[in-house]
């Protein structure tokens, strides 16, 4: 199973609907979003993706009760874990630690994947390119665990 990953949209519309379309492209299973969405209005073109998703929320979030609404109840106000494929999958906005055998996370803007121990740890970057002008997403292998940076 392939799983989309995305952060830090940061409203920047055009390049949500480009993740959403390189998504569908590359036929994933499922989308996580790390987080800072930001207004309700970004929200939308999500829900264009071909797979179901879920997000939480990040610390520049801003009108929380409107995100959580207009997302149908698939954004969390708090870290996320799920089960898909054989893995269990934490979410995060901010990097924590968690006993779970991916930890997804945003915030710092910067793409990072690193496997610690059997543990992979995976930042897909800034979908927005607000910061690095280097918009990224990931995409997630299950079986074999892999994962990989894809820019926008």
């Amino acid at each position: 199973m392939k799983i989309g990953l995305i952060a830090d949209t940061h409203d920047n519309l055009p390049l949500i609907k480009k993740a959403v379309e390189l998504f569908n492209r590359y036929k994933v299973g499922f989308v996580l979003h790390a987080g800072d969405f930001i207004a309700p209005f970004s929200i939308k073109p999500l829900f264009d993706l071909a797979c179901p998703w879920k997000g939480v929320l990040g610390n520049n979030d801003g009108e929380v009760r409107g995100l959580v609404k207009i997302s149908k109840g698939n954004i969390s106000r708090q870290s996320l874990v799920l089960e898909l494929g054989a893995c269990r999958i934490t979410l995060v906005h901010e990097y924590k630690k968690a006993d779970t055998d991916i930890i997804v996370f945003g915030h710092t803007h910067t793409p990072h994947i690193e496997k610690q121990g059997e543990q992979l740890l995976v930042n897909p970057g800034e979908a927005s390119g607000w910061i690095s002008g280097k918009p990224s997403v990931a995409v997630l292998d299950l079986d074999p665990l892999f994962a990989e940076i894809v820019y926008l």
